[in-house]
């Protein structure tokens, strides 16, 4: 039988750490929890958990890719297992989903990685954690890539060299996309994989979160320019061009400033329809979407603030909006 570990990575996520910790019980043979610079009570509940613990160097600035690659050199060190299950500490995995996981990969050789279906366990909280719930229910079958709940080959992990440390947003894409360049193939199974707890109730951490994603898709575009080149060019177009081209029209007519502002409302209504095709009700449907339609501006700011950095040779410090 297939041996799992699993690497729950966390900071500071306090009752979503205990929970995590308790569903991953019996679902790998080692629990190693990793540990970017907790303030709470984060350590002392992985001990108790009887998780082994790496906790990570504070002079080096934090991402999820560091911390998950520590995680997998802990389990690679000595008996190393067939397949890492990472988790991020604010998730809880579903009992018998690494079990299955595990099956697939046993029987596909040509696949290097399966995910499944993360649930919001408070959906209903906030229309940002709808909108995280619909972002993480995906179809089933061929990936191009996933969020950071996967279950990956050890030796394939170790091909690559991991996740790339410097990227701090959007690592997970990059990982899956070096993968798939190796020729591997990556797969969502149709099955309940994580419980994840978003947190989010506040617009402006949803802001930042958006903020976060379009640093990603500007650092792991400079590193694969074919991936996320769609959003990137829909954040150029309504969170720089349209705000721009309304300037100039409005300087011939306002008339023709509001002609090109009917972007916005036609984006929303495009955004609004496609979730209605994904299952959604009307009102969720129409709140989501513009949502998504705003984020063009926070992913723009993003986008430039890797650019900016980038330039400036500065580091590339986590954007937080927990």
């Amino acid at each position: 039988m297939s041996v799992v570990d699993l690497v729950l990575i966390g900071r500071n996520e306090g009752a979503r750490l205990v929970a995590a910790l308790a569903a991953a019980e019996g679902q790998a043979r080692r629990i190693v929890y990793v540990d970017s610079g907790s303030t709470d009570g984060s350590l002392d509940a992985a001990h108790t958990a009887g998780a082994e613990i790496v906790t990570l160097d504070l002079s080096v600035p934090f991402t999820a890719a560091r911390a998950r690659n520590a995680g997998a050199a802990r389990v690679l060190a000595v008996d190393p297992p067939d397949y890492i299950q990472f988790i991020d500490g604010d998730c809880a995995i579903v009992d018998g989903w690494t079990r299955q996981a595990a099956a697939h990969l046993d029987a596909r050789l040509e696949t290097a990685l399966v995910t499944g279906w993360r649930a919001e366990i408070h959906a209903e909280a906030s229309p940002y954690n709808r909108l995280c719930h619909w972002e993480w229910r995906r179809p089933a079958g061929e990936i191009a890539a996933c969020g950071g709940d996967m279950m990956v080959r050890s030796g394939a992990f170790q091909a690559l060299g991991g996740f790339d440390p410097t990227v701090i947003a959007a690592e997970d894409d990059e990982f899956c996309t070096r993968l798939r360049k190796a020729g591997w193939r990556l797969e969502r199974l149709p099955a309940e994989m994580t419980r994840h707890d978003a947190a989010m109730t506040r617009f402006g951490q949803w802001w930042r979160r958006a903020e976060r994603t379009g640093h990603g898709f500007a650092q792991v575009g400079q590193l694969h320019p074919e991936y996320f080149a769609t959003e990137r060019r829909r954040a150029l177009v309504y969170g720089l061009a349209v705000p721009v081209a309304a300037l100039v029209a409005a300087a011939l007519s306002p008339w023709l400033a509001l002609v090109v502002l009917l972007a916005y409302p036609l984006n929303w209504w495009k955004s609004a329809a496609g979730l209605r095709r994904d299952g959604l009700n009307p009102r969720s449907a129409r709140v989501l979407g513009l949502l998504l339609t705003l984020s063009k501006f926070p992913n723009l700011i993003g986008m430039a603030r890797f650019h900016l950095r980038r330039a400036r040779r500065a580091p590339m410090r986590l954007i937080e909006y927990k």
